[in-house]
Order: C-alpha cells, then sequence, then structure tokens
C-alpha cells in the first residue's frame, strides 16, 4: 500500500528555492536515506512531507499515521508536567483511554446496567487492541535501548537534558506504531549502543521510512534508496548508502567527462570560427555556420557535478587571558530526584583542553549550563579568570532565534562592521542573501556554523562545546575539527565524534557524573562514541 505520494514538489526555505521537481512514492516497507551538503533542503523537505510546511508547489498525499521526528526537539509539543513515561504511553492514546476504561470499570461495579457493559467491553477491546496491557513494557523497551535510564522515565519531561528529551521523542515516534516514518538526523545524542539498537529496529520495521542522516553506519545497514539532494537537482539511486556512493563517483566521472569533451568541442569550434573571420566571403559564411553549431553546443550543454570543498574556518587570535581561565568547586545538580552529578570541581588553565565524558544522562550538558550561566547549581560555585571571556557552543543552537537575520545575529555578537561580518558568514558558507535570511529558516547544520561564527565574532578565550558536530555534512564536520585544532584558547568538549576529539587531542578528561579527573590518553578514544 502506498503511504506517501509525492508529485512535482518545490520546497523553499527562508524564502528561497531548495527543491523542485521532486515525484517519488513510497509503500510500505521502502526505506529512503536523504543526503545531501548542508542547505541543500534535506530538513524543510521533511518538514513538508510531514504537513509541517506548505509546499510551494505541487502535491503530498499521505496515508495513514505519520510519526515525524524533528531535528530540534524543543519544536515537539509535550505537557512539561507529564512523566517521560506518560508522554510515551501518550503516543497510543493510552493515558486517557486507560483513565477511561477505569472510569467505565468503577461504574461498571456499581451497576451491571447494559450500558455499563457494553462501555466497558468497547473500551476494553480498544485499549486490549492498541497493546495497552503491555504497552508499558514495551515502551520501557524502546526507552532503554535508545540509552534513556529507566530512573529518567518517572521524571517529569521539564527535568530531561534536551539529549534526553531528543531520545524521548524519538522513543515515543517509534512506540507509536505510525505507518510512515520521517526522522531527521535520529542518532543525534545516541552512544554506540542506543546506535545499534535503533539500527536493529529500523532495519526490522515493517512501515515506510525516510531518514535524514549524516551518520553512514544507520544508512548502510537500514536504507534500501537513496534520494540525493543538492543544488543540481534530486536524484535518486537505489541500494545502500555504500552502494549510492560507487553509483554517484560513476555518474559524476561519466558527466565530467561529458562536460569536458563538449567543453573542448565548443573552444575548437570557436577557435576556428575566429581565424576564419575577416577573411573571404565563404570563410565568413562558414564561420557563421560554426557560430550556429557552437550555439546548438552550448544550449545541449552539460554541466559537471559541482565538488564539495572543504569548508576553511580561520580563527582569529583569541584576547589574552591569566593563566587559569576557571575554577569550579564542588558542584551539584538535580531535577527533583536524585542528584545529576555531585561535588564536581576542576580547573582550566590557559590554553587547555578538556573532555567532558560520561553516559547519556551523566549531566555533561547540565555542567555545561551552569558554566555558561544558563542554570543554577544546587550547590558549589564557580568562577573566570583574569581576562577570561566564555562563549558557548549549545547542542540545541538555544541562541538562535526565529524572527532575526543572521546578519542581526552576527551584530549581537560584535561591534565590527557589517561588511567584515559578512566576510566572516561568508568563511562559514553562509554567503551572499543569507546574511539577511530569518536565523530560524537555517537548517541544523547552517545553525552549527552561525553559532561558531558568533563565537569568532566575539573574539572568546574560553569555549564551551556541546557537541559541535552534529546535524554537519562529513567536510564540514572535518573542517571544524581542522580549525579548532590550531586554535590557541581555552575548551571544554562534549562530543560523541572520535575523530573530532582525538583531532583536538585534550590534555585532560572530566568523568561524569563522580567528577574524576585524569590525563588524556588514546585509550579512552573507543569509550567516546560510549560515553
Amino acid at each position: 500500500m502506498t503511504t506517501l505520494d509525492v508529485r512535482d514538489l518545490a520546497v523553499e526555505a527562508g524564502g528561497l528555492s531548495v527543491v523542485e521537481g521532486l515525484t517519488f512514492t513510497l509503500r510500505a516497507g521502502d526505506k529512503v536515506g536523504v543526503v545531501g551538503r548542508n542547505g541543500a533542503g534535506k530538513t524543510s523537505t521533511l518538514e513538508v512531507l510531514a504537513g509541517e510546511a506548505p509546499p510551494l508547489s505541487g502535491t503530498v498525499v499521505r496515508r495513514g499515521a505519520v510519526g515525524y521526528l524533528r531535528q530540534d526537539p524543543r519544536q515537539h509539543r509535550a505537557d512539561e508536567d507529564a512523566s517521560a513515561l506518560e508522554h510515551l504511553l501518550a503516543a497510543r492514546g493510552l493515558i486517557e483511554l486507560s483513565r477511561r476504561l477505569e472510569s467505565s470499570r468503577a461504574a461498571l461495579e456499581e451497576s451491571h446496567a447494559e450500558r455499563h457493559v457494553a462501555r466497558f467491553a468497547r473500551l476494553e477491546g480498544e485499549y486490549r487492541s492498541l497493546g495497552g496491557y503491555q504497552a508499558e513494557s514495551e515502551a520501557r523497551t524502546i526507552a532503554a535501548g535508545l540509552g534513556l535510564p529507566q530512573d529518567r522515565l518517572g521524571l517529569p519531561v521539564r527535568a530531561l537534558s534536551g539529549g534526553e528529551r531528543r531520545r524521548l521523542e524519538l522513543g515515543r515516534i517509534l512506540f507509536g506504531g505510525s505507518d510512515l516514518l520521517l526522522l531527521d538526523e535520529p542518532t543525534n545524542h545516541l552512544d554506540a549502543d542506543a546506535r545499534v539498537w535503533l539500527m536493529r529496529f529500523l532495519a526490522s520495521y515493517k512501515g515506510a521510512l525516510m531518514v535524514v542522516s549524516h551518520d553512514l553506519a544507520l544508512l548502510d545497514s537500514s536504507i534500501t534508496r537513496i534520494l540525493h539532494l543538492d543544488k543540481d537537482g534530486a536524484l535518486e539511486y537505489r541500494g545502500t548508502y555504500s552502494q549510492y556512493l560507487e553509483a554517484r563517483r560513476r555518474d559524476e566521472e561519466r558527466l565530467t567527462a561529458i562536460a569536458g569533451r563538449q567543453t573542448e568541442e565548443i573552444r575548437r569550434l570557436k577557435t576556428l570560427a575566429d581565424s576564419m573571420r575577416g577573411q573571404t566571403e565563404k570563410r565568413a559564411r562558414k564561420a557563421k555556420t560554426l557560430d550556429t553549431r557552437v550555439a546548438k553546443l552550448e544550449a545541449r550543454r552539460v554541466v559537471g557535478p559541482s565538488r564539495e570543498r572543504a569548508v576553511r574556518f580561520r580563527f582569529p587570535e583569541p584576547p589574552h587571558s591569566g593563566r587559569v581561565v576557571l575554577v569550579a568547586e564542588g558542584l551539584s545538580k538535580s531535577y527533583g530526584g536524585p542528584p545529576v552529578f555531585r561535588e564536581v570541581g576542576f580547573d582550566l588553565g590557559r590554553g587547555e583542553r578538556l573532555l567532558v565524558m560520561g553516559l547519556n544522562g551523566a549531566g555533561k550538558t547540565s555542567l555545561l549550563r551552569i558554566l555558561a550561566g544558563l542554570s543554577e547549581p544546587d550547590v558549589g560555585s564557580f568562577h573566570l579568570g583574569k581576562g577570561a571571556q566564555l562563549g558557548y557552543y549549545a547542542q540545541e543552537h538555544e541562541g538562535i532565534r526565529d524572527g532575526a537575520t543572521v546578519l542581526e545575529h552576527m551584530r549581537e555578537a560584535s561591534t565590527q562592521e557589517d561588511q567584515t561580518l559578512r566576510s566572516l558568514l561568508g568563511m562559514f558558507r553562509l554567503r551572499g542573501d543569507m546574511a539577511f535570511q530569518d536565523a530560524g529558516t537555517l537548517s541544523g547544520g547552517e545553525k552549527t556554523k552561525l553559532a561558531l561564527a558568533q563565537l569568532v565574532a566575539g573574539r572568546k578565550n574560553l569555549l564551551l562545546l556541546d557537541e559541535p558536530t552534529n546535524n554537519l555534512d562529513p567536510p564540514s564536520r572535518t573542517a571544524i575539527a581542522e580549525a579548532l585544532q590550531s586554535w590557541p584558547g581555552a575548551m571544554i568538549i562534549v562530543s560523541h565524534d572520535p575523530e573530532f576529539v582525538e583531532a583536538l587531542a585534550p590534555e585532560r578528561v572530566l568523568m561524569m557524573p563522580d567528577g574524576t579527573l585524569d590525563f588524556w590518553s588514546e585509550d579512552l578514544l573507543d569509550l567516546v562514541s560510549l560515553a
């Protein structure tokens, strides 16, 4: 059965058309991976397919229930006071149905009237068909698979960290039993075990799946088709991600060869025609004939594939600071339950790099938010050293606001002239009219680049980096790692990306939630993706 039928779809982002003429069909069992550079329109396309945004033109027909995981978990609507487990169960309407069933049961105990019997039988049948009696066990299994500890399921949604909130939303969508899953970067904030669990779940999923991801292992293990979005258009490839890479390589080689031959032939004919002009009348007519051939060739000209250029980030020298840039003493934090971490203390020297490691829910993001001044510790304190200027990169882009342009965000971070700021944006491949685009319409990868550009424009000497490589395409991830590798300021880093951590070569490691300090060793690299 067809679950998604798309015809001649055009999609816009920030007032610009990013996808045109997209046509495809999804049936149960189809599993499509959407790939392309940051800003190619992947997230915007998924929003339109999910019915969250209108198309620029074309039609989208959905059949059955749709489960849509947004890239930003803050956009998911939830009862902040409900427990995490209740939020999961509500995906099938089981919380409200359970209350109605209990009310009907109480009414039946008071009176065995036929209407009470019929109502209870109807509600009990509906509850049973939705798997109500096994629902809590199933929900807990999914949560555990995604790395959400059982003791966190009893907490209110508002008490969860950004990473935990995203895993909760993913779990809710998987638990909901949708006919069509639209997942935008589902492996963000998942450790290695959770990634493996998700890959197995998606591989066995019976419905239709479309996933945007930079996680190549996920695409290789769970995907049967690839949709490549680029400024040259949308191309569909059959097979796994590895097979797509090989097919696209062959396509690019073929197009490059054709484009080269056409360019050479056009150049030869133009040179020949130019050599005949101003000579005999016969040669002038021949030159005109050659001009006509050149015009026809140019009209049918094949353009070679655009190459993904490596992004280069050139950070200016940070301002000078004292020998110690940060001191933390006895920090503890809880969210109404047991402490997430307690008695955490350390100091950070000028230019030093500290990696914060720990399992999901160990308080890594909570610690960074305290140090950034966005949250208060329950116990303990910290202070910045002389001349320390702190910049915070939040994994959920909390500093990027809807309704303010990219350039306005840059102005808030720096007093430099607009031309200088636009040049800086260009270094991060946020070029041209993107300076005047609503920052809220940027893709996740583009928001990452804007947030990092803000830190550079503000000339910080202490960076708090919370998963800065999430949502980035591979060339951008490599470029950011290379740039920060030579940046001389101090850093506190949270990352599941082993290549990124290896490039930054931290001097010390802070293990959460115990707050144990140790020297960095390459032996720990295998644990980075797990912690």
